[in-house]
């Protein structure tokens, strides 16, 4: 599985229903628990002060990631991503954790 950083951007359609907002909001909740719990989606944060999320994901390759992991967000109409893959750094500290 390979990881990459995500960069989220939810622009919501102007005239859209305030409980179409709700229920899509309320969905994709569920979903990233569900992602998280697949061990496809690993980290995510907003920046302090921003309507944008940024997020460490991981799939198989780009295709399988916007396909079927982003691809079944139930915002994903109404994203604008980067996607940036990510490799290891020989300098990573978390390698050693994670060796053990």
């Amino acid at each position: 599985m390979r990881e990459f950083l995500v960069e989220i951007t939810t622009t919501i359609p102007e005239g859209t229903e305030p409980a179409e907002v709700d229920r899509r909001r309320a969905a994709e909740a569920v979903r990233a628990k569900e992602l998280a719990a697949t061990g496809n989606l690993l980290r995510l944060w907003r920046p302090v002060g921003e309507l944008r999320s940024i997020g460490v994901w991981r799939a198989g390759d780009e295709d399988e990631l916007h396909e079927k992991v982003l691809g079944t967000l139930p915002l994903r109409s109404w994203m604008t991503l980067t996607v940036t893959p990510l490799e290891s750094h020989p300098n990573d500290p978390g390698k050693a954790d994670a060796a053990g």
